[in-house]
C-alpha cells in the first residue's frame, strides 16, 4: 500500500535523489526543497511505499489561486494513477485553504503529465517559448477547482 503524507523533513535527501534520477537535466536543489518546506504558504507531500519514497509533490497555495510546483513519481510507480493521487492531495490542500484555481507549468514534450493534467480537469491557457534550459517550450494549464477532478481510471 503507498501513503500520501506531508513531506518533512526526514523525507527530503529521498526526494532530492528522486528528483535526480526524474529530471536529470534541471533538477532542484537540496536547498530549493528546504526553502519550499520552510514557506508557509507551501504544500508538499509524499508518496511512502515499504518505508520508501515512490512520489513527491508540492504546490504554492495563497488564495484564490495555488500554483503546483513539482511532482515525481518513481519510475516503478509510474502508470499506477500515483500521479494522480498525488495531484489530487494538492488540489484537496488547496481547496480547503480557499483556493478557486490551480494553475501549473509542464514541458510540452511530456505527454504523459499533459495526459494526466488534461484528465484531472486541466486546460492549457498559455505557452512560454524556450522555458526549460534545453530550450523546450513550456504550456501553463489551469484548472477550477470548484469544479472538483472528474473521476479517472487508473
Amino acid at each position: 500500500m503507498i501513503a500520501i503524507e506531508p513531506m518533512r523533513w526526514w523525507h527530503v535527501d529521498d526526494v532530492h535523489a528522486l528528483e535526480g534520477a526524474l529530471f536529470p537535466h534541471d533538477p532542484w536543489s537540496i536547498e530549493q526543497f528546504w526553502q519550499e518546506l520552510a514557506q508557509n504558504t507551501r504544500t508538499y507531500v509524499v508518496a511512502v511505499h515499504d518505508e520508501r519514497v515512490v512520489g513527491y509533490a508540492g504546490a504554492f497555495v495563497l488564495p484564490p489561486d495555488s500554483d503546483v510546483q513539482t511532482i515525481g513519481v518513481a519510475p516503478a510507480a509510474q502508470g499506477s494513477g500515483l500521479g494522480g493521487r498525488l495531484l489530487e492531495s494538492l488540489a484537496s490542500a488547496a481547496r480547503d485553504a480557499g483556493c478557486t484555481h490551480m494553475m501549473l507549468e509542464v514541458r510540452a514534450d511530456n505527454v504523459a503529465a499533459i495526459t494526466l493534467y488534461e484528465r484531472r480537469g486541466f486546460v492549457t491557457i498559455s505557452t512560454r517559448p524556450r522555458y526549460y534550459p534545453d530550450g523546450t517550450d513550456a504550456l501553463i494549464m489551469r484548472c477550477d477547482l470548484r469544479l472538483g477532478a472528474p473521476e479517472v481510471s487508473s
